[in-house]
């Protein structure tokens, strides 16, 4: 494989309910990384507003622009105390709550008759670099039914287009204080251990794509 790989890092905005995202400063934290490892690596990062036509709008985007060999995203799941590792996107969207933007989904799903979209096994690798660095980290079957499991719907959308996004993963992180300790009484993880688990991450995955990319 020639060129630099190129990795795309994406967390969330604000939304009703959670006015602070901790996914922004981890991105900021992975983005700013240096290490040999990532020395031919480009890696961009993007915060995507918590609304679905963000999501419709800017991902489509973000690949045509950066073309991404893969995609790591990351959002918050406000009442889990660990680390999640999404292993599929769920053909389901809430109509009971509205977007970032005031917007209410029209439907309960997000294609006509389709069943889960799922990650691949890739996803358990990245859980076991995770546990590595000591982290509580676990897979999940079930990404919710709000934007975080939207995207990961869209994400696996585009992998499956052959537009040379080889792998994307969606993970779920517990919320933070906005000094990045532990938030109080919902969870004992640290955005340093965030960092740490993430980096983690982003290091099998450069492995993982370049492997994808010669196959």
């Amino acid at each position: 494989m020639s060129g630099r790989l190129r990795i795309l890092v994406t967390g969330f905005g604000p939304f009703p309910g959670a006015p602070f995202n901790p996914t922004m400063p981890l991105v900021k934290r992975l983005i700013a990384l240096r290490r040999p490892a990532f020395d031919n690596v480009a890696l961009t990062s993007h915060i995507f507003d918590v609304t679905y036509a963000a999501v419709d709008r800017d991902l489509p985007e973000l690949i045509a622009r950066h073309r991404p060999q893969a995609l790591l995203m990351f959002g918050l799941a406000g009442r889990t105390k660990y680390l999640r590792i999404e292993s599929r996107a769920r053909n389901a969207v809430t109509t009971r709550f509205p977007d970032a933007g005031r917007q209410h989904a029209r439907k309960g799903s997000i294609a006509g008759g389709a069943d889960a979209k799922l990650f691949g096994p890739h996803g358990e690798k990245l859980r076991r670099a995770a546990l590595a660095t000591g982290i509580d980290a676990r897979m999940s079957r079930d990404a919710g039914s709000y934007l975080c499991n939207y995207l990961s719907w869209r994400a696996i959308e585009a992998v499956n287009r052959n537009n040379g996004l080889h792998l994307a993963q969606f993970i779920h992180v517990p919320p933070l204080a906005h000094d990045g300790t532990a938030a109080s009484g919902k969870s004992s993880i640290t955005l340093e251990q965030l960092v740490d688990a993430g980096e983690a991450m982003l290091l099998e995955l450069v492995k993982l794509t370049r492997q994808a990319a010669r196959a």
